[in-house]
């Protein structure tokens, strides 16, 4: 078209996307350093019911619940939501446990995601809680060397580079890990298992053993109990998404 200059002159490669750079890196912590399967797109997603399930419970719940799990189990935040990654097939078995909990036909605001679900992809943290650098947190794609995960949900950028934005969206509840998993460890033998019932005796597990599913769906139920007594606000749904 006569008078339009090109935006990309002809021969010469466009730069790329800073954001989607960022997130690339994301997905590849995930993917080689985990191997924990992603889903295509931007924000990078896990596939849930593969490595893991996910329980996502109030955060006020999930922290009051913390005792039961293993000190290795990873756990994330997202807002005022906790999620509490469980040994894959968790989630089909939540109703069936919860019934047999006597806790069935109370509204708890306790959901699992299991096979074909999704989870949103906390941003990489290393073992000594703070953000790997291929988290994106700079509008550049970058994220500052000493951005501690804290366990409000934030990350602090340094001032003046975009106020701590994400690519593709606001940065304030972006999901984040509180208890983040360590690439190159065994990961899956940290997360509680049904298969578990009746081996454990002790808070959290024995040595060497995955903590108990039954003991954590009962303790979780109890908190998320407690938190709709106190007028937390209405229900989700409950049970395998």
């Amino acid at each position: 078209m006569v008078g339009v200059t090109p935006a990309v002159p002809p021969g010469a490669s466009a730069a790329p996307d800073p954001s989607a750079v960022a997130w690339e890196r994301v997905r590849r912590w995930y993917e080689g350093g985990l191997g924990w399967e992603t889903a295509p797109g931007i924000p990078v997603r896990l596939r849930t019911g593969v490595r893991f399930d996910v329980l996502d419970v109030p955060a006020e719940a999930g922290h009051a619940s913390l005792r039961r799990l293993g000190a290795h189990a990873p756990v994330a935040l997202r807002g005022d939501r906790m999620m509490l990654l469980v040994a894959a097939g968790s989630a089909e078995e939540l109703p069936g446990l919860l019934r047999w909990l006597e806790w069935g036909s109370l509204p708890l605001d306790l959901s699992a995601s299991g096979a074909g679900g999704l989870m949103e992809a906390p941003l990489p943290c290393r073992a000594d809680g703070l953000v790997t650098e291929a988290a994106p947190c700079r509008a550049d794609g970058l994220v500052t060397e000493a951005a501690p995960c804290r366990a409000d949900g934030a990350v602090p950028c340094r001032a003046g580079l975009a106020g701590g934005v994400v690519p593709g969206g606001g940065w304030q509840g972006a999901a984040v890990w509180l208890r983040p998993p360590v690439p190159g460890s065994e990961v899956e033998a940290s997360l509680p298992a049904l298969s578990a019932v009746g081996a454990l005796g002790g808070v959290g597990g024995a040595p060497g053993r995955a903590p108990d599913l039954v003991r954590l769906v009962d303790t979780v139920a109890t908190h998320c109990h407690r938190v709709r007594l106190r007028g937390a606000g209405p229900p989700r749904s409950q049970g395998c998404r």
